[in-house]
């Protein structure tokens, strides 16, 4: 049996994801089960009884794997920690128990899952940077505030896009995201659009496109969590309901 040479084993191996850029992804999972949901229920139609099954079995299972991921890091049990995990067992259980549901009250049990696992993210990276901070690489300098505010508030699922004679809109649901901010994070390749995979605003009105993060976003939004306010970061805790006024839709100029 021949040695293969040495340059055939130099190629680069992707790193696994870190718990909190694990987390992250769970968030957008649970975004496009929703999605999913919503359009099957504005469909008209009658969806089969097991039309979400398969993906809320798959969810539950993330879940404890992210769990798992946060458990393995051994961090000091914290209030902040133990709460986080708690809902993290909560969002499994409630996704193992939608299966058992017809699909309106199972897209009601996973409704604010993608908030609170970008909030146990958070709480989590606040918790490792606390506890490792000599090793806690920096947050992205050539990102702005309004830039990780605008991550912020696509993982948590509350960004989607439309176009219309011509013209994009952005529709945010808390903190503002404009059209520009959202422009400049798909140019850094940050973000990326799913074309109709978003319910529509209203009844038969036209799907909406999914703003979602990459996965070099996840990494960028995941080096800034637990970080101060005072560096300019996002909120690292659920921000105050916005004014009703806030929520618009913002057109290109």
């Amino acid at each position: 049996m021949t040695t293969p040479p040495a340059e055939g084993l130099l190629f680069e191996v992707p790193a696994p994801p870190t718990p909190v850029e694990r987390l992250l992804l769970l968030a957008d999972q649970y975004v496009r089960h929703n999605d999913t949901l919503d359009r099957l229920l504005r469909t008209g139609s009658e969806p089969g009884p097991d039309a979400h099954v398969a993906s809320a079995q798959q969810l539950a299972s993330a879940t404890h794997a992210a769990i798992t991921a946060v458990t393995n890091e051994r961090l000091f049990e914290s209030r902040e920690l133990s709460d986080a995990v708690v809902r993290l067992q909560q969002l499994a259980f409630l996704s193992s128990t939608s299966t058992d549901h017809p699909l309106p009250m199972a897209r009601t049990l996973t409704a604010l899952a993608p908030e609170a696992v970008v909030d146990c993210a958070a709480h989590v990276a606040g918790e490792i940077r606390r506890r490792r901070w000599s090793a806690t690489a920096v947050s992205d300098p050539q990102l702005t505030t309004t830039q990780h505010v605008a991550l912020w508030e696509i993982a948590r699922g509350h960004v989607v896009a439309t176009s219309s004679q011509g013209r994009q809109y952005v529709h945010y649901r808390d903190e503002r995201v404009l059209i520009g901010t959202l422009r400049s994070l798909e140019a850094k390749d940050l973000v990326e659009r799913v074309p109709q995979s978003a319910p529509s605003a209203y009844v038969d009105g036209p799907l909406q496109d999914r703003i979602r993060l990459t996965l070099p976003g996840t990494t960028a939004l995941a080096s800034t969590l637990g970080l101060p306010p005072a560096a300019g970061n996002p909120p690292t805790t659920t921000p105050p309901p916005a004014p009703a006024s806030a929520t618009t839709a913002v057109r290109s100029r």
